[in-house]
């Protein structure tokens, strides 16, 4: 039975785009047009790119699932600059979703992708349903199938009322977990976990209850039809994103967001227990006391706030 390495990363903020200088007038600069020169503009954190490159190149993934990239072009680009080129990954997609900020969400892989559909065009009222989009790959794996369902929902930031962020945008995670499952039981029938599939990605959410509010994931995350298969690791070691806010009094949170839900088929097939990769993530997360890479600091460079999450499967 044919072998693959399969992982999920929100890459926060792969652009190409530049950042204007901070003594630069925005207006001015682009009134004629875009003039890319060292007066106008400065590399977008190009030190984190190449840390988020190593971290990427460490996973030695067969297939993953990337989250916030601004488009086709530039996950290409990133490729060939940071990962080794088309030889390390022939294959990629990216469709353009629905985020105004232009992230999208991709996959790169070593086998051939055969088969994608979008969904971002569903919608909910006057609204898109999904923030980016659910992107389905179905992937040639040595002749076995893999389909993914890859997802980026939407965040628990509420501007407005930054307090009750997580409770004010829970109905448009839980619509959203709940239209994945209506996809996958759509394709596969009621009894889907009998297929090989995985939803994968960033579902911007957790499933404790605590003073934020209650999840609005658990519609997918705990279907049984599939098997978080972080939870395969110790209760305290299973988080995946570290935040850290800005104004005192000081207050931190380690959460799983990132998500690997594995169809009960692969599950079963596979009792291996995911790598979440850590190495690249800020010194400030003081929980996580494994290697880093030397480059890491506080602030910059680093390879995301998000960590990957990595496992091997058997088809």
């Amino acid at each position: 039975m044919p072998a693959v390495r399969v992982a999920t990363f929100n890459v926060e903020n792969l652009f190409a785009r530049f950042k204007f200088n901070s003594d630069v007038k925005p207006q001015v600069a682009v009134k004629d047009g875009w003039d890319v020169n060292k007066t106008y503009f400065t590399i977008f954190d190009e030190a984190s790119k190449k840390v988020t490159g190593k971290l990427i190149r460490s996973l030695k993934a067969d297939v993953i699932a990337l989250q916030e990239v601004e488009n086709l072009d530039t996950l290409r680009r990133f490729r060939g600059e940071y990962l080794g080129g088309p030889s390390k990954f022939p294959y990629s997609i990216l469709v353009d979703g629905n985020d105004p900020r232009l992230i999208d969400v991709a996959v790169l892989s070593r086998h051939p992708i055969v088969r994608v559909r979008s969904n971002q065009h569903l919608r909910s009222g006057n609204s898109y349903l999904f923030s980016r989009d659910c992107l389905e790959v179905e992937l040639d794996v040595g002749g076995s199938p893999l389909h993914l369902l890859v997802n980026h929902f939407k965040s628990m930031l509420d501007k407005k009322d930054p307090k009750n962020g997580r409770r004010n945008t829970r109905a448009r995670r839980e619509l959203q977990s709940k239209t994945v499952k209506e996809i996958v039981k759509a394709r596969f029938g009621s009894q889907a976990g009998k297929n090989p599939f995985i939803v994968l990605g960033d579902l911007n959410d957790y499933l404790e209850t605590d003073d934020a509010g209650s999840t609005g994931i658990a519609e997918i995350v705990t279907w049984n039809q599939v098997e978080n298969v972080v939870e395969r690791r110790p209760a305290g070691d299973r988080w995946t994103h570290y935040f850290r806010e800005k104004a005192a009094p000081l207050k931190e949170s380690y959460k799983q967001l990132d998500y690997l839900l594995v169809s009960k088929l692969l599950a079963a097939n596979s009792d291996t227990v995911p790598e979440i990769a850590r190495k690249g993530l800020t010194t400030l997360a003081t929980r996580y006391t494994g290697p880093r890479f030397p480059e890491v600091g506080e602030k910059t460079p680093v390879a995301s706030d998000h960590c990957p999450v990595v496992l091997d499967l058997t088809l």
